[in-house]
């Protein structure tokens, strides 16, 4: 997925008027503001009540949903005949206004962050929601990457235990 698959795609979703948030390695590059390694996909938060909307874009780009080893009902991957892989989270807000995701409650706060992706401002998780959700899993090198930078970029501690 690279910076113009990127754009391309956040711009056909502005098109139908449905707000996503980022997350993953592109929301890790969007906090920083520049594209720091490749990107064999792109992390996107989509609200349940925006789905059939979102994913009939998707549809009508050639996107088609495939089964991975995380597939649920709330969390799905879409492929498009280039191979380039949407990661798509479905989520409500609830009453109080924090955020379910497969049946965990958390901060709505956690998708206060702004960042860029290409020139075009985006919404995404937060510096400190991508470090704390780049825990409790083995980490490939591009997650420790992820973490030392946004670390480094803003001045935060590196969690105990991550190192290169």
């Amino acid at each position: 997925m690279s910076e113009n698959d990127a754009t391309d795609l956040l711009r056909k979703t502005e098109h139908i008027g449905v707000e996503i948030w980022i997350d993953g390695g592109w929301g890790v590059d969007a906090l920083l503001g520049r594209q720091t390694r490749l990107h064999n996909d792109i992390d996107i938060f989509v609200q349940k009540k925006d789905s059939a909307a979102f994913t009939a874009m998707l549809l009508s780009n050639g996107y088609r949903e495939t089964e991975v080893e995380f597939t649920t009902n709330d969390h799905t991957a879409w492929i498009d005949p280039d191979n380039r892989i949407i990661d798509l989270h479905l989520f409500e807000f609830t009453e109080t206004g924090s955020l379910c995701f497969e049946g965990g409650i958390y901060p709505a706060d956690i998708l206060n962050g702004k960042g860029t992706i290409g020139g075009i401002a985006v919404r995404c998780l937060t510096v400190e929601a991508q470090i704390l959700y780049h825990q409790g899993y083995k980490l490939k090198e591009k997650d420790i990457q992820d973490i030392l930078l946004l670390c480094s970029t803003f001045g935060l501690p590196v969690p105990e235990g991550i190192q290169r």
